[in-house]
């Protein structure tokens, strides 16, 4: 019930208001018994639309990553999705401007205390694996190739956007030593997830 209370808040919220181009519509998702959170960045344009986590090609490419379709990857009691920053926060010249950082000083630790269940944190992209694993001068690329420092409990990836295509083919380890052992532990997750 506090979850349902602070959620209200959550998604009631017009801190930033002012300095939001599109206005305020935070994009969450969360329950109490979700074990994977999704730590992303903040809502694109299209998603500030829908209103639905990861609804664009970048959703399409994590699903993918986690070897979950759509009717498992919204169901809030096995995945929760808080972006850094709720909502979406405007372009600037080289794409999305950054999360606001009202929003997880306002919000995130209250959330997260509100999801005892989470095993799992995929943070994806630098803000979110500075707030998860700590601000580092290390590059994206050298945390997400020593995710196994941090693994089971946290596992730092790079953005799934069509932009980041580059930085795909660059680095193949990733789809050939990193996918499999995260789609291994999602599998196993939610199975027994439903086992319970």
């Amino acid at each position: 019930m506090a979850l349902e209370s602070l959620l209200l808040e959550v998604r009631a919220c017009r801190h930033c208001a002012a300095e939001l181009a599109l206005g305020p519509r935070p994009v969450l998702q969360c329950a109490p018994t979700a074990r994977i959170l999704i730590a992303g960045q903040a809502p694109g344009r299209r998603v500030h639309a829908s209103g639905l986590p990861f609804d664009d090609p970048s959703g399409e490419r994590l699903r993918a990553w986690l070897g979950v379709d759509r009717e498992v990857f919204y169901d809030a009691t096995r995945i929760a999705i808080l972006p850094m920053g709720f909502c979406y926060p405007g372009s600037g010249r080289g794409g999305d401007l950054p999360p606001r950082r009202e929003c997880a000083a306002l919000w995130r630790r209250r959330l997260l205390d509100a999801l005892p269940a989470i095993e799992l944190v995929l943070a994806i992209g630098r803000y979110a694996q500075d707030y998860h694993l700590g601000a580092a001068a290390a590059t994206l690329t050298a945390r997400v190739r020593a995710w196994r420092d941090h693994w089971p409990a946290v596992l730092p990836l790079p953005h799934p956007s069509p932009r980041n295509n580059r930085w795909f083919r660059q680095n193949p380890w990733f789809e050939t030593e990193l996918l499999p052992v995260l789609r291994t532990r999602v599998e196993q997750m939610l199975r027994d997830q439903t086992d319970d």
